[in-house]
């Protein structure tokens, strides 16, 4: 009997090492797994999941910032002369054109939010991306062939001193057609392409982390030196008026950036669309409205949320429950109405009236980000009046360096250069020297830090701008009646702040705003912090439009008329850096109020993404 059970209790033991073993080799197995597959739920081309070895990594998301760097050589060739091209082909008033060049430049951006809801919810990035830069090269190509066939008239016209011949309805109408589709082929596709450039990245893996966090940072310098060679080259070209040459070039760089994308068809990673983010928040606010009698459960207990094999097949983690916005919760408040039979698959929950608590937090998530994205508008409107007011100011001041002309839209070159080297300085020396010099973890400054920040040192810039006009007015009066005899190198520490601040500004913001938004809502998320700019650009176009109708009654020039020298620019400078201060405050409150987004990883640890 003693044998017997002796031999049980032996092949009980060799069966429990076998279990050990087994599941120490499937363990073994699943590590070697997510070392060759990415752990963040990202496909390759054909829907599989993609291999880190053949997919992703810097040689996609260079091919990225290659292709980012050029499309942006190719709008800015367009961006960078606009006001330029407005006084002198279009013969419209300094005012006009900076409203022209406000109000354009607002549509790109704003642009930038349709192309994030139809990246997320339907096209997906790459195609997104496919389709807008096609766009985005018919716009160039129009705009070449049409200054050149009909707007240019005379020909030679559209130099310094040279205005063209009165344009047709037509012709103009031809004018914002093109440079208008360009306006949505760049808008549409940035946003995506700055998502689609992190989703190359293993979240989950922490050498590619690290890599995801610096793409942001390394985008906005392909950004930066894009716009460099437009700003210096292509100015050059188009201030001496060769507008054709320099919209041809535009449109050669944005082609070869669209076949630069095409290139890299096989080795990008993918992410499933999410489905349209419009219909799952009215879902929330219907289900909240219907149960408005119901009371709110304490810290979430019990409401619906969906585990296990129904989310896993999603690349999207679920959130973690907030207790503000409590209404909301009424939604994933289970009853027995939410039930809908349906034929031959049983019981399911009715959308419109039961949602989960993921569904729930993306509504909060984008509330809380409200206040924040409301903050970034005025820095916006400072950035704005560097590529139209600065311009019309340094294009007043003294140009001349011997027998050269220095063309005014090529000195934002001191704002390019000041961000592009603070970004690189600041990733690759400032950080790891900091971290070395204290012992306990660093406390680096988080992105809503140095966004304050950032507007903090625009409010600088721009009052730098207004004592600089301050000087030229008075060396105008001693000189010519039309330009000023101060050099426009006073410009230069206005340009540096500016670029500065963008340093800490933007980059931050694109940071913050991939972070704090959920994982379905990545690209709508990058599209809000760029709409900033679009609100900023119409806000700038509202503040010169009224300005201007108060400043020019009575038979008075205004601040800005055709001729500066008449005016008081600086006052708009002064009254710019007073509305930013405010802002500055309101943006202090804003950011001490914040809650982060807690995010589930999908092993099921909680990850918090602190901004």
């Amino acid at each position: 009997m003693e044998t017997r059970d002796e031999s049980t209790h032996e092949a009980s033991s060799v069966t429990d090492e076998f279990k050990v073993v087994e599941l120490a080799q499937s363990q073994e197995v699943g590590e070697k797994l997510c070392d060759v597959y990415t752990r963040d739920g990202s496909l390759d081309r054909f829907g599989k999941p993609a291999a880190k070895g053949r997919t992703g990594g810097w040689k996609s998301g260079m091919l990225l910032l290659v292709n980012q760097g050029l499309a942006t050589l190719a709008f800015v060739g367009v961006e960078v002369n606009m006001v330029l091209f407005s006084t002198r082909v279009l013969k419209q008033t300094n005012a006009e054109a900076a409203n022209t060049f406000s109000r354009w430049m607002g549509t790109v951006n704003l642009f930038s939010l349709m192309g994030a809801f139809l990246s997320d919810s339907y096209l997906g990035r790459y195609l997104t991306c496919a389709i807008f830069q096609v766009i985005f090269i018919i716009g160039l190509a129009m705009l070449s062939v049409s200054t050149y066939l009909f707007l240019l008239q005379p020909r030679g016209c559209g130099k310094i001193g040279f205005p063209c011949d009165s344009h047709s309805p037509l012709e103009v109408a031809i004018f914002y057609i093109s440079i208008y589709l360009i306006a949505l082929g760049n808008g549409a596709s940035e946003p995506s392409l700055a998502t689609f450039g992190a989703d190359q990245f293993d979240e989950e893996d922490t050498e590619e982390k690290r890599s995801k966090v610096s793409f942001f940072s390394y985008f906005y310098v392909a950004l930066n030196l894009g716009s460099m060679f437009s700003e210096t080259v292509l100015a050059y070209i188009e201030n001496l008026g060769n507008w054709v040459l320099g919209f041809w070039i535009s449109t050669g760089c944005g082609f070869v950036a669209f076949v630069l994308l095409l290139s890299g068809t096989f080795r990008y990673r993918h992410f499933k669309t999410s489905g349209n983010p419009i219909s799952r928040f009215c879902q929330v606010i219907v289900a909240s409205t219907k149960k408005m009698k119901l009371e709110v459960p304490s810290h979430g207990d019990g409401l619906y949320e969906v585990h296990g094999k129904a989310s896993e097949t999603s690349s999207v983690r679920n959130i973690h429950h907030t207790d503000d916005f409590r209404f909301l919760d009424r939604a994933a408040i289970i009853t027995p109405e939410d039930m809908t039979l349906i034929p031959n698959k049983g019981y399911s929950p009715n959308p419109w009236h039961l949602c989960t608590i993921t569904q729930v937090e993306e509504v909060k998530c984008l509330l809380r980000l409200l206040p924040i994205w409301l903050c970034t508008i005025l820095y916006s409107v400072v950035f704005i009046q560097m590529v139209s007011l600065f311009v019309e100011q340094g294009a007043a001041m003294n140009t001349s360096i011997s027998s050269f002309h220095i063309p005014p839209a090529s000195m934002t070159v001191f704002d390019i250069v000041s961000v592009s080297t603070f970004i690189i300085f600041y990733d690759r020396l400032i950080l790891p020297y900091y971290t070395k010099l204290t012992k306990s973890k660093p406390k680096v400054p988080t992105e809503l830090q140095r966004m304050g920040i950032g507007l903090v040192i625009a409010i600088m810039a721009i009052l730098s701008a207004g004592i600089v006009e301050q000087q030229r007015l008075k060396y105008a009066k001693k000189g010519d009646k039309e330009l000023s005899s101060l050099s426009i190198f006073w410009q230069i520490p206005q340009y540096v702040l500016i670029g500065v601040s963008e340093a800490f500004m933007y980059v931050a913001q694109l940071e913050f705003f991939a972070a704090q938004t959920p994982d379905g809502l990545k690209s709508l998320g990058i599209g809000l912090s760029m709409s900033s700019t679009a609100m900023g650009s119409y806000l700038c176009s509202f503040l010169l439009t009224v300005v201007m109708k108060i400043t020019t009654k009575n038979g008075q020039p205004g601040w800005i008329p055709p001729n500066l020298n008449d005016g008081h620019m600086d006052r708009f400078f002064f009254l710019s850096a007073a509305l930013t201060t405010l802002n500055l405050v309101l943006y202090v409150s804003c950011a001490k109020r914040y809650k982060c987004i807690s995010l589930e990883k999908r092993e099921g640890a909680e990850m918090e993404v602190m901004p």
